[in-house]
């Protein structure tokens, strides 16, 4: 039997979707997940309760009156990988270097107002351990705070980046394959598809990690995976398939672990189609789908029932789930609403599992009360294509947040400002063609409340009218399963991908 060394935590995943590993370009799941370990950010979730946002490169906070000022203390003593001293200087530059080099994950900051033209006047440091920020937009304080907990958050070391900046990049071609960070590990390596090797950091604010280094080998074939752990080649594996799961299940010297995820799979409904926009069709369809039928059989250990837009395992989260399979109560509703022999239509899903197998089920049980759906299958960017146009009748999808606030999914889910088809802004009520200006302004509201209790009810709110009555029939959320050999513990994977963590993972 092969072991790996004691000091060392060994992890098989596929991590092909990593394109850069600067934090102001990162918005791939496995990228996301490597920044965790490597940097510090400004707010946080600690690996010890990943469902708390924590001060973390930042000390404390206060917020100005108007809710357009928030004043960050940064902790003393905080050292970078480098030995350079983080100090509010480096903060600022982390934040300003987000919007200046305006990649993919520059949304979450410039929703705030900030711009190349202003960030350098509205994110500064006033001394050595102070930021200030100031939002030209109407958001709630905590939904700022909560977007500093985002990748886009992370502190880099401002000196060792612009010693590798070149041409005016502000050291970009350089942080793609390095790390300038203040995190419990520093990148010694990253090998496209082949090893990711991190080095602990004795120096990090928590104390150094359990392990001395952390060497994630790039497995695209989950069979694979499955040998190695078993052979003890590796400590833990991320990717394996139910069938493999169940596979190993017996094995004394293996451990399956379940962790909710965010990403959420829905039905979307289309308004535009008469039949679709009636309530009571809306209402029957919810009750022709057999959820636990489904999470009890093919997706098994992969998903678990829920049905409101924010995902449990984040604050806020509606997670009663009151809809299951009732054909005579989806009969009774199709026919009150002048469909008593149902009709035909569309459903738009990915060929793809666990889309494909969803789309079949949910055909064969809106069949027993007379709606007959035609699965159209294509892949998911022929699906998107067609979604993003509005031009689908029923659609099979899945969503996951962009950031750990409710705002990132009422904002698609029940915000709609402008359903004409011309409109500048595409969020997913808008792709259904779902117009509600009324919930758009509460939504907008529940942006803007500065309580932080009642803005979480507002939310909880919505997501109630939505379960209710909406396009959307939310059907699952996902779950992760990881395999890890019996002797390795302190593994922590929260609901987001970027709350995966290592520090405290021991052999």
């Amino acid at each position: 039997m092969a072991e790996t060394p004691k000091d060392t935590f060994v992890m098989a995943k596929n991590f092909d979707d990593i394109i850069s590993l600067d934090p102001a370009e990162v918005f791939e799941l496995s990228g996301g997940e490597v920044i965790a370990n490597v940097y510090d950010r400004i707010m946080t979730h600690e690996a010890e309760n990943t469902e708390k946002l924590v001060p973390g490169v930042a000390e404390s906070y206060t917020v100005s009156d108007d809710g357009k000022t928030i004043t960050l203390k940064i902790r003393p003593g905080l050292k970078f990988h480098s030995g350079n001293p983080l100090t509010a200087e480096d903060v600022a530059f982390s934040l300003q270097r987000v919007i200046l080099l305006d990649k993919t994950p520059a949304f979450i900051l410039s929703q705030f107002g900030w711009t190349k033209d202003n960030v350098k006047d509205l994110v500064k440091a006033t001394d050595p351990s102070t930021v200030q920020l100031t939002i030209t937009e109407d958001f709630s304080p905590t939904l700022v705070l909560n977007c500093l907990s985002a990748g886009v958050g992370s502190v880099v070391d401002k000196k060792l980046v612009l010693e590798h900046e070149r041409d005016g990049d502000l050291g970009y071609e350089w942080l793609k394959t390095h790390s300038a960070g203040s995190g419990p590990f520093e990148l010694k390596s990253w090998k496209p598809n082949e090893t990711i090797v991190l080095e602990a950091f004795p120096g990090d604010r928590h104390g150094a990690p359990k392990v001395k280094r952390v060497v994630i080998r790039h497995v695209a074939e989950p069979a694979a995976q499955r040998l190695l752990l078993e052979k003890g080649d590796i400590d833990l594996a991320r990717d394996l398939t139910t069938d493999q799961i169940q596979g190993i299940a017996g094995n004394k010297d293996i451990v399956i672990e379940t962790h909710p995820k965010a990403d959420l799979y829905y039905l979307a409904l289309n308004q535009k189609d008469e039949r679709l926009s009636n309530p009571k069709v809306r209402q029957a369809i919810r009750w022709l789908i057999d959820y636990q039928g489904m999470a009890d059989t093919f997706l098994k250990g992969r998903f678990k029932v829920h049905q409101s837009f924010w995902p449990s395992g984040f604050e806020g989260s509606l997670t009663d789930t009151p809809f299951h399979l009732d054909v005579a109560k989806g009969k009774q509703l199709l026919a009150e609403a002048g469909y008593p022999d149902g009709f035909e239509v569309e459903l738009d899903a990915a060929n793809s599992s666990p889309q494909s197998d969803i789309a079949q089920s949910i055909q064969q049980t809106l069949g027993q009360a007379g709606i007959k759906a035609k699965i159209v299958s294509g892949d998911q960017k022929q699906v998107l294509t067609k979604y993003r146009s509005r031009q689908h009748q029923m659609l099979l999808l899945y969503w996951s947040p962009d950031y750990i606030d409710p705002h990132s999914n009422a904002d698609s889910f029940a915000r709609n400002p402008d359903n004409s088809d011309n409109a500048s802004a595409a969020p997913l009520a808008w792709r259904n063609a779902w117009d509600i200006p009324e919930i758009t302004k509460e939504t907008d509201a529940a942006a803007r409340e500065r309580d932080p209790d009642k803005r979480l009810q507002m939310y909880i709110d919505l997501q109630k009218k939505l379960q209710e009555d909406s396009p959307f029939v939310i059907l699952f959320q996902k779950v992760d399963q990881v395999a890890r050999r019996a002797n390795v513990t302190g593994f922590v994977s929260g609901a987001s991908f970027d709350q995966v963590y290592y520090r405290l993972v021991s052999k």
